[in-house]
């Protein structure tokens, strides 16, 4: 039996660890125990609940709308990692400098980037989403022809990346990468990136942005990225989406081939 005293003693502790990790105290209540909560009570999954207040809540065809009502969910109703108005702004900026016209984006989820990146394409580009998740496929097929972008725009893509990317040359007639986007699971950014270079879809200058790199973090894709030589690379500084406190980053990378 533990002695008054003793117990009183951690209490200063528990109280600076409290205090400490409070931002990711509260990022696991809203992520993992509302989210746990909700799914038992409404029989939906959380993907299913944001479209539902999309749809309600935005106006088809406007994608600026969506993107609203996308962000208003997450920071007050629940929390999913899209890439937020934040570090989203960062996307819309190197976007309209780069004026891609075949992007790749891996990790769809439902829509929120998708939508994010396909209103700042100039006329005649192309996405190709992947998501390999069909439940958050469908959700994210729904928000994309919701924000008004037909198959000519954006092609959504289910199935996993390992597959999808070395048949991106001959399943889907791409001869170059302009632009990727990265915000899949964080462990296959690396082997995911290793399989772009050996593609040959890569050119000089074709960008590649990956989210979320400091938190949860791709430790492993960083040190590729600094050992390669193959890019020159910055991290933008942030905070997790919808977060406060959180430190998190996106990485910049801009390819220029064996030197």
């Amino acid at each position: 039996m533990v002695s008054p005293a003793i117990a009183l003693a951690f209490v200063p502790l528990l109280l600076t660890l409290i205090i400490r990790y409070r931002y990711y105290f509260a990022l696991f209540y809203r992520a993992v125990l509302v989210r746990i909560w909700k799914d038992c009570v409404t029989g939906m999954s959380r993907e299913e609940r944001a479209y539902q207040y999309v749809l309600t809540h935005a106006t088809p065809g406007d994608p600026d709308s969506i993107l609203d009502a996308f962000d208003v969910w997450c920071s007050k109703m629940e929390f999913i990692s899209n890439i937020g108005p934040k570090k989203g702004k960062i996307l819309d900026r190197l976007l309209m400098e780069q004026s891609p016209l075949t992007v790749l984006e891996l990790g769809a989820h439902c829509g929120y980037s998708t939508v994010r990146i396909a209103r700042s394409l100039p006329l005649g580009a192309r996405l190709y989403s992947l998501e390999m998740d069909q439940r958050n496929a469908a959700i994210a097929e729904k928000i994309i022809r919701l924000a008004g972008f037909d198959d000519d725009t954006v092609e959504l893509i289910v199935n996993p990346s390992d597959e999808v990317i070395p048949r991106l040359r001959s399943d889907y007639g791409l001869e170059r990468l302009d632009f990727v986007f990265m915000d899949h699971w964080k462990k296959s950014y690396c082997p995911d990136l290793q399989m772009l270079e050996g593609s040959g879809l890569l050119g000089k200058g074709s960008m590649i942005l990956a989210d979320n790199v400091l938190f949860p973090g791709a430790p492993k894709f960083l040190r590729h990225i600094r050992k390669s030589g193959l890019y020159e690379w910055k991290v933008h500084r942030a905070t997790l989406e919808y977060s406060k406190g959180i430190r998190d980053g996106m990485a910049e990378l801009v390819y220029q081939g064996i030197k």
